[in-house]
This record gives C-alpha cells, structure tokens and sequence, in this order.
C-alpha cells in the first residue's frame, strides 16, 4: 500500500488517468498517486495492434455486458473495457479522431464555458506528436504518438475507392479542415506497435520520486471529511486500506466505473440511493445521460486474402525487421464521415472498415476471408443509464444503452445502412467481394431495420454518465461536495463525433490545467 499521504489521487490509469498523473507529477512540490485496479500492460497482445481482440474477456477486460437492450429485440451486448495500466487505449482499435469542430461549439452554447472548438483545441495540439510534423492542425513533439497506419492492406485501398466511386470526397485528414469523406484514419502508433497513454504518458514519468503508481488496487468508496473527499478507500490483493489526499481526488475511471464510484460513496439520484441502503449526500443525476455509437455492421465473403492469415512467418519477419505489415493493422484501416440527409451542419454517420470479419462482437472466430464495414450513428438521440446493481463494490454496475430507442436514431440507422450497401455495391469492391455473411434479409426499410435490431453492438465509445452541467461543473468539480473531480469520457454533455479516445485525452490535458489553476494559449494560426 502506498506510503504516506498525498496531495492528489487519481482513481483509474486509463486513457485519461496516465495523462493526469504524468501532467500534475511535473510539479516536483505535490505528491500523485495513480490506482489502477488492473495489472501492469505486461503482455505483448497490448501492444501488437492486431492482437486486441484477444485480450476480451481476461484479465484486462471489465468484460461488462448490458441489460436486456428494448431497441435490440431484448438483446443483450458485450461491453469490453480495458482494465489494465493504459485501459481502453491499451485495447482499442487506435483510430485517432478529435471529434467536429461543432460538438465542441454545441458543448460552449449550451452553458460549458471553456470547453468551444477553439479553446479545446490546445490540448489536442499540446498532446500530440503527429507523422507529418507541425501544420496548422497539427503538433510534433508531443507524448502522443499519431502515425500513419503501415499495414496497407488492399481491401482498404479498394474500399476507398468504392467510396469515391459511390460519389463521397476523399479525405487525406479527418483531424484537418474538414471532416466529411472517405480516407485511411490516422493511428496512435509509435513505430508500428501501439501507443498508448501508458506508453506515452505514465512511463516516461515513473522514475519520478512524487508519482507513484499502484496495480490491482480498485477504488471502492470516496472518503469524507464534512462534504469535503479527503481520499478513497481501496482494495488491493483482498486488503482494504484507505489513502488520504490532501488537495484532490480525481477520478478518471470511465464512463462505467466513475459513476459506480460515486453512487457507492453516496452520490447520485437520491431515491434509488436510499433505496440500497446508501445514504445519499448529493442528489444529482449520476449514471443518467449514458451516451455510445452503436456499430452497424456488414460482413462480406471475399477471394483476396485478409487479415486471417496475417500471423505467418513471413509477416512476423515483416514486423520484427521493418515493424511494418498486416500485423501492424488496427483493423479499422480506413473509413469515412458522410451526412445521410439534407440540412445537416456536420457529418451524422461514420464508418468503418477492415479487412477481415469482425465476427460476434469481435468473440466468435471467422468464417474464413470476409472483409467488414459497419456505420455508427453520430448524432444519436438515445440515452441509456448506468446503475447499481448493488452495493458490493465488487458486482458489476447495470448498463443500459438504449440503442435505437428513438425514431430518429431507427430512421438514421435505416440510411445508414443504405449508404453501406452502396459503398459495398461499387465497382472497386464488386472485384473483391464474392459472396455475402452478415447483410440484411430484405433491402426494405423494415428489413434494414430489422438488421440493425439484430446486429446492433457497441464501438466502444460510452460518454456522458458524469456530464458537465447536470453532475460536474465546467471545471470539472462534482457538485455538492469539495476536493473532487471527474476527468474522464464520462463529463462530455454529449457525444462527439468520432472514436472518442482523443478527445478523452484531450479532455485529461485540460482537467490537468483546471487543477494547476493555468489555461494553455491559444493555438497558432
């Protein structure tokens, strides 16, 4: 257990918590203690890009799993989560995307003084160490590698080219100018193998004598003084100890695990607190807001060799003597933002494709040479909660997405669908594509819904659980009580567009500065 006191702990060493430990660890004068509930990222499946699906359901994975889903026909879905040194950046597909400019604008007009595009804008250009050097949506010389992908695989080429031929634009940057159109996603790589906030972040930081770091040790309750947190209360290795902090608590556990925390320690709706046995001492809608991009996915047979057979001597070669190959592929090689309607201020679907089956929510095996695409819905109007299941630690908190609960989002899943069957329809991938696996039964607006019922799955983006405005306030201080924040996906009012590890860890860097009591310049022109 650690020793001595501290001035700040952080609850969870994941794609926010690394950052917050590294950045306040900077000042030698205040002492950090990072908790991570899971082990060391001491495997090599972390860190080999196309091994990721392998770590689900062990050790590092929360291996959470819904409530029976009403807009899924009651089914219920997988929900990995990293649980390890790095969390969920240590097990996802490391596409880098920040979002649209306009969900950051949307975030500012609706009262998050500090949090509009040109503001935030800062911090993904302070985190970032881009492939092609400074620019003017981009920074080197960051601790976040972003690099582009090295696999290259053909299907990926095709599968552009599809998109063009469909009539989308080509988009060589999504974090550029524009969003919209079809292109390669940049990759948090470093040198072919991941990056993640562990690799770029804690471990350059942990020779410092004011950090310490401790794995296995799963925050189970906030301590208080009056309504002053002073610390949390731990278990590590079945052996609970409390752990003081002087200035803050800051809890960086996900979207999941950082409402679980704070209903435990008496935080959250009041009524179903109390109902529990748990003595509420701040009302507030914790676990409300539950945000996700529901993946709808297309699989088709083809002839050309995919990422099946990637593990072969050759390419092990490949990987080991240039650190290039379809090892190195994060799957998701290539995709695109499109907007399915008229009026649309920003793109309201996304894509993304592989070459190879994603198959079951990434646990069944292969059926044999398939490549996948599948589109999220950007702008979904459903809500879910998270709750407790009960008030064990230990159990695992319920879930509820909501996919598809709103007749917007079953309209925008019928185009989006649409849209696919297009781009899979094209000449570029016509070449490639032999047969079909997983499509609809009917191209009907009923059939395509009916689809989506069926094969609805999580991409692993949950937001909004903790959100700013209801729960926290815009400088990221839970309401109702002192000494406590929440830094993590969890605070965002609503989603942004795009896979969301970018913008969590841009939402770290600015929580960082919140604490220091600093604001970063603004970005060059």
């Amino acid at each position: 257990m650690p020793d001595g006191t501290h001035d700040y702990i952080v609850v969870g060493a994941g794609s926010a918590g690394c950052v917050l430990a590294a950045r306040l660890s900077e000042d030698p004068g205040v002492r950090v203690l990072l908790l991570e509930a899971g082990p060391a990222d001491d495997i090599p499946e972390i860190h080999l890009p196309l091994a990721f699906a392998q770590l689900f359901r062990t050790a590092y994975d929360w291996d959470y799993t819904t409530e029976p889903e009403p807009g899924l026909d009651g089914r219920r879905r997988y929900l990995p989560r990293g649980r390890m040194l790095g969390g969920s950046s240590s097990m996802n597909a490391m596409i880098y995307i920040r979002g649209n400019h306009a969900d950051y604008d949307a975030w500012s007009d609706a009262g998050a003084k500090g949090w509009s595009w040109d503001e935030v804008f800062p911090y993904f250009l302070r985190a970032e160490d881009h492939h092609g050097g400074p620019s003017r949506w981009h920074a080197a010389g960051g601790p976040l590698t972003v690099s582009e992908g090295r696999s290259r695989h053909p299907l990926m080429t095709a599968y552009v080219e599809a998109a063009l031929e469909a009539g989308y634009p080509f988009n060589p940057d999504f974090n550029g100018a524009e969003q919209d159109g079809f292109g390669r996603y940049d990759l948090t790589q470093r040198d072919g193998m991941r990056c993640s906030t562990a690799d770029a972040y804690l471990r350059p930081a942990l020779g410092r004598p004011n950090l310490q770091v401790l794995t296995g040790a799963r925050c189970t309750r906030l301590l208080f003084s009056g309504e002053r947190v002073v610390g949390v209360e731990a278990e590590r290795h079945g052996v609970p100890a409390e752990m003081r902090a002087e200035r803050e608590v800051v809890l960086a556990a996900g979207s999941y695990n950082s409402p679980q925390i704070l209903m435990l320690s008496g935080i959250g709706i009041a009524a179903e607190l109390e109902a529990l046995g748990i003595a509420p001492r701040a009302d507030l809608p914790v676990g409300e807001n539950l945000q996700d991009h529901g993946h709808l996915p297309l699989i088709h047979l083809t002839d050309t060799e995919t990422l099946l057979t990637a593990r072969t001597a050759e390419n092990l070669a490949l990987l080991e003597s240039g650190r290039r190959g379809p090892l190195t592929s994060n799957a998701g090689e290539a995709g695109g933002f499109v907007r399915t309607r008229d009026g649309l201020e920003a793109p309201d679907v996304q894509i993304h494709a592989l070459p190879g089956m994603f198959h079951e929510e990434g646990l069944g095996a292969p059926a044999g040479h398939g490549f996948h695409h599948g589109a999220v819905l950007l702008g979904a109007t459903s809500r879910g909660k998270v709750s407790l299941r009960s008030t064990l630690p230990g159990a695992k908190p319920r879930i509820l997405h909501n996919y598809l609960a709103t007749e917007e989002d079953r309209a925008a899943a019928v185009r989006a669908l649409r849209v696919l069957l297009d781009i899979a329809g094209r000449p570029a991938l016509r070449a490639h594509r032999r047969g079909d696996h997983l499509v609809p039964r009917s191209d009907s607006d009923a059939g395509l819904l009916e689809h989506a019922r069926r094969e609805t799955h999580t991409l692993y983006h949950p937001a909004g659980t903790c959100a700013m405005g209801p729960v926290v306030d815009y400088e990221l201080r839970v309401h109702g009580v002192s000494g406590l924040r929440v830094a993590d996906a969890s605070v965002m009012p609503t989603l942004v567009r795009g896979n969301t590890n970018a913008p969590t860890i841009m939402i770290a860097e600015k929580a960082a500065d919140l604490i220091r009591g600093v604001t970063a310049g603004p970005a060059p022109a």
